[in-house]
């Protein structure tokens, strides 16, 4: 009687084993509100395998902030565009209804960043909340945000405020022909998700080549900035606003990320 109880020891010290095997192998995740490196790696069965943006680096940079508007001397200060001086920041655009482009720029980086985190990335956002009482941070720190630590791509969050008749839907910018390439690949993704091509944009093709935004002129790495809509559109404002709407922008944009770094 006493052998199938010795038995039953050995599974269960296979299962123990097999614990601190996958604890050994995915290590501890270093702490931090801004940047946070995600486990390397997944079970499928018995297998180990790495998650695929494991090793990558991504800055995503929600725009403005929501007490952009209460500090205007501070915002108002010129800093460092790339080659010429601007203002630190400004307080960004709203829907007629009040929404802030800052408030849904921040809702759509930290999901964008949460999809990024569970692929294996290491993200950098270029600001922690959405705070009435804070500004900032400057386009000089958000151009230069991941510089030194060699990320492999900067997405810059934005929503639009024209007010030409009938302006509704998403465009890309870019700084270089490098990073042009980036938003190709980002502007099919939002395609495949079922957003619509700015109308308001010359040539029509969702794409724009820019070189006075510091935000890209700044960056070592291929960087992008989104206009994901027009918030004084009644239609991508409803988008805009809705959780459902964020998730379907993160989820398009994750999508983008991971079809360029892989």
């Amino acid at each position: 009687m006493r052998r199938p109880r010795a038995a039953a020891v050995v599974p269960l010290l296979l299962v123990l084993g097999a614990a601190v095997t996958l604890g050994a192998a995915l290590g501890p995740a270093p702490a931090g509100a801004d940047e946070v490196a995600p486990p390397q790696e997944i079970v499928t069965g018995h297998v180990l395998r790495p998650l695929p943006l494991a090793g990558r680096h991504v800055v995503v940079d929600p725009g403005h902030q929501l007490g952009n508007a209460r500090f205007p001397a501070e915002t108002a200060r010129l800093v460092e565009a790339g080659g010429f001086r601007k203002a630190c920041n400004t307080s960004g655009t709203a829907t007629d209804a009040g929404y802030p482009e800052a408030t849904f720029t921040w809702e759509v980086s930290r999901r964008l960043a949460e999809r990024l985190r569970r692929a294996g990335a290491t993200v950098t956002l270029t600001r922690d909340g959405d705070s009435a009482d804070r500004w900032g941070p400057c386009v000089d720190e958000r151009g230069t945000a991941g510089n030194a630590e060699g990320a492999d791509l900067k997405v810059s969050v934005h929503g639009d405020g024209s007010y030409a008749a009938g302006a509704h839907g998403f465009h890309v910018i870019a700084g270089d022909e490098a990073s042009l390439r980036v938003a190709e690949v980002v502007r099919g993704a939002l395609e495949d998700a079922g957003f619509a091509r700015a109308t308001y944009v010359a040539g029509g093709d969702g794409l724009d080549l820019r070189t006075d935004l510091a935000t890209l002129n700044l960056s070592a790495m291929p960087a992008v900035l989104v206009e994901l809509g027009n918030m004084r559109d009644a239609g991508d404002a409803a988008v805009m606003t809705s959780p459902a709407g964020q998730e379907r922008f993160a989820s398009a944009l994750a999508s983008g990320v991971r079809r360029w770094l892989r």
